[in-house]
């Protein structure tokens, strides 16, 4: 399984590619020349910002106040070339209490699987997943906080919301659900 690892990375950020109703998410890892993107879902890059609080919030204490992940705020773009590594199909976070960091993990969601004649699975079940690629990234307290914010700034920057049924307007108006379909 290769794993891609950045242990306290130089940069680690959320970004997006394209306009608002077409964005394609990213998280991308760098360290000295190494740069690595990988591509996912608007609601995980949501969710990720709200578990790594959560995990902050209960473990982290002052180390990871919202003081000091303004100072380390980072607004730019991400960085070029923008070449996703695989698609991200899980990932998980957890604390190390030794090294007092943040772990995330991203696991690659497009497994290679060989089928049979039926398409039937054959994957042997003492080797699943061997083609899973994983992206391995470990923060201090506050670059997990400064992330965390800014995945909440870059998913919310997209379409505004209908102020009647909460789905995303487009430029040209939607039709809501909550004016019987006409479009507003």
């Amino acid at each position: 399984m290769p794993v891609l690892e950045f242990d306290l990375p130089d940069r680690f950020v959320a970004g997006t590619v394209g306009p608002p109703g077409q964005r394609t998410f990213f998280l991308q890892a760098s360290a000295g020349s190494r740069l690595t993107s990988v591509s996912l879902e608007k609601q995980q890059v949501s969710t990720l910002a709200d578990r790594i609080n959560d995990l902050l919030d209960d473990f982290a204490g002052g180390e990871a106040s919202d003081a000091v992940g303004e100072m380390i705020e980072d607004i730019a773009p991400l960085d070029t070339p923008i070449e996703d590594e695989f698609r991200v199909g899980t990932m998980s976070i957890g604390w190390d209490a030794e090294r007092r960091v943040v772990i995330l993990e991203c696991h690659d969601g497009q497994e290679e699987v060989e089928v049979d004649e039926e398409g039937e699975p054959t994957l042997e079940p003492e080797r699943p997943g061997e083609f899973e690629t994983v992206l391995r990234v470990v923060l201090v307290p506050s670059q997990a906080r400064a992330f965390a914010r800014r995945c909440v700034k870059v998913v919310t920057a997209g379409r505004p919301p209908c102020p009647f049924c909460g789905g995303p307007l487009d430029p040209t108006g939607h039709v809501c659900p909550r004016a019987n379909g006409y479009k507003r």
